[in-house]
């Protein structure tokens, strides 16, 4: 480097940051538990407005009983 600086720092004026704690597995891990619980939740809620839509086809076509 030319100018003994590094190109972040002649954009942002400040040294990049780079942390160990980026890079730990155990927040990989906790991440890809909160990825795997929000699929879970993705899919149950898909499948429950999907009951739900069924029935109220399936109630357009029904006819009030008098008991």
């Amino acid at each position: 480097m030319a100018t003994k600086v590094s190109p972040f720092m002649t954009n942002y004026r400040k040294e990049l940051r780079i942390g160990e704690d980026i890079r730990k597995k155990e927040k990989i891990e906790k991440a890809i538990e909160f990825v795997e619980r929000m699929k879970k939740v993705y899919i149950e809620a898909r499948v429950a407005l999907k009951k739900t839509h069924m029935k109220r086809q399936a109630d357009k076509g029904r006819k009030e009983t008098e008991d």
